[in-house]
């Protein structure tokens, strides 16, 4: 009986072996096969010195006021008209609040329009900060290789790329086939109310249906992802949601001599510390699954394997997923305790402690979910939580097998031509979640080249892109509305 049961046990590892071996060879790359584009001629340090120009007002939005600023807007748009002169005498533009629409028209009209979108505003400098930067701020500097400044990434980069690539196909003599529009946001900072939301709200009312969006998302990436040496460019298929739960414990003050067994400060942290350790579940599903069928083919070695039989490794790959805080927030709905009020004197027991606790919610989870989760983990009748205003749903997931996402892949295939091309989930959020009544397809991708040093320079101190990076901006956007004819 001990002999047959062992070669049982034998037989199935044999069996489990296979299926492992054969699932990781027949794996084959789901990368598009495309011809790497000639560099597109264009004028070096003209195009560098434009994005520099771009860089030196001080479009920092504010939530409470759309004159805050403004002035700097007014200048920046003005930049534009002279440093884009062909843009401007052939496309319509409409100004939306500080927001601009353009309408470039195309010459079907029976071709679906599509959206390109950016945005003109910037987050500040933290203070204290300035003297930290190789090259102040707001001076749009072009040195040693780059184009240093806020905004060069996030996001002025991306409405000056874009503008410069239709200047270049003007000069050429082209005109696209279906109309495109560009949504040039000023407050996407601060939730797009006054921009993004406004245009899309007009577009609704003209009747207008999308072919796709494409606002600004993820990046390509070198020695972020683990286990594969390629460059990644991933797309946004999705971004997650967004909901703040204000918690809140209310008891008698009093005199720190004499404390009493539970306090305002005590009740508090045991409920931070009880949703810090009660996290909502992490799922290896959906964006996340489907990103990493994508990028196993082109992954070596045991990442390959584990990859490549998830029905096995599943368990054991989530597991060290989420030791990293970027692979983390892919797979989860992430928990982030960000704000803390309690007390004002050493000696004083204060009466009231409140705090804020951010949630960012993967596709599949909903903020009544979060509400109801934070309730359960707490499991506190003192505890008081309530949702913050400005809540929101994730996005819907906007399809892979679709010939919006071809074409967007296709294109950067061709121009980042060493990039593993793939889905992903957005972890921010971006203007493009007002878009989504307009299109099924919305999209989210910046080509932008980032490693790890460079990710602390995303709203942090010296933002820059390469010029040569920029050049590839500016060919992406070229190429993608040719591809798109």
């Amino acid at each position: 009986m001990l002999k047959r049961i062992l070669w049982a046990v034998l037989l199935a590892v044999a069996v489990v072996v296979a299926v492992v071996a054969w699932n990781t060879l027949r794996l084959a790359s789901r990368q598009i096969e495309v011809k790497p584009l000639a560099p597109l001629a264009l004028e070096r340090e003209a195009v560098a010195a434009r994005l520099a120009g771009a860089l030196k007002f001080r479009t920092i939005s504010d939530a409470a006021s759309a004159d805050t600023n403004a002035e700097e807007f007014t200048r920046f748009q003005a930049y534009l008209q002279q440093a884009f002169p062909r843009l401007h005498a052939t496309l319509k533009r409409e100004m939306v609040g500080q927001a601009m629409l353009f309408t470039w028209q195309g010459s079907d009209p029976q071709a679906k329009p599509v959206m390109w979108l950016a945005h003109q505003d910037v987050v500040p400098v933290a203070p204290g900060t300035e003297a930290n930067w190789a090259q102040p701020p707001f001076d749009g500097v072009v040195k040693d290789g780059f184009v240093w400044g806020r905004g060069s990434w996030d996001d002025k980069g991306s409405v000056v790329a874009q503008m410069e690539a239709v200047e270049t196909l003007l000069a050429a003599g082209y005109q696209p086939r279906g109309t495109i529009y560009l949504g040039y946001g000023a407050d996407e900072e601060v939730g797009g109310r006054r921009g993004a939301v406004v245009i899309a709200k007009l577009l609704k009312e003209r009747g207008v249906k999308l072919d796709y969006v494409l606002d600004e998302g993820m990046l390509v990436t070198q020695g972020i992802m683990s286990g594969i040496s390629k460059p990644v460019a991933l797309i946004g298929v999705a971004e997650k949601g967004y909901a703040s739960v204000n918690l809140s414990v209310t008891t008698a003050p009093g005199h720190s001599s004499m404390p009493p067994q539970k306090t305002a400060i005590g009740a508090m942290s045991a409920a931070l510390a009880d949703l810090e350790r009660h996290q909502m579940p992490a799922e290896l599903t959906g964006v996340a699954r489907e990103m990493f069928d994508v990028v196993a083919p082109e992954m070596p070695g045991l990442n390959r394997v584990a990859l490549s039989n998830l029905w096995l490794f599943a368990p054991m790959v989530k597991q060290q997923l989420e030791q990293n805080a970027g692979t983390n927030a892919m797979l989860r709905t992430t928990t982030a305790l960000t704000v803390v009020h309690a007390g004002n004197k050493d000696n004083v027991l204060p009466g009231r402690a409140d705090a804020v606790v951010n949630f960012r919610l993967r596709p599949g989870d909903t903020v009544a979910g979060v509400v109801e989760h934070v309730k359960q983990a707490v499991n506190n009748a003192d505890v008081h939580a309530e949702l913050d205003a400005g809540a929101a749903e994730p996005s819907r997931v906007s399809p892979v097998a679709s010939p919006q996402y071809a074409l967007i892949n296709r294109t950067i295939r061709e121009v980042f031509s060493d990039a593993v091309v793939a889905p992903g989930i957005v972890i921010g959020a971006t203007d493009s979640r007002h878009y989504g009544g307009l299109s099924e397809n919305v999209y989210r991708f910046s080509p932008v080249r980032a490693g790890k040093d460079d990710l602390p320079r995303f709203h942090g101190t010296n933002e820059r892109i390469g010029v040569d990076n920029y050049l590839e901006a500016v060919r992406f956007y070229v190429q993608l509305a040719r591809n798109g004819a």
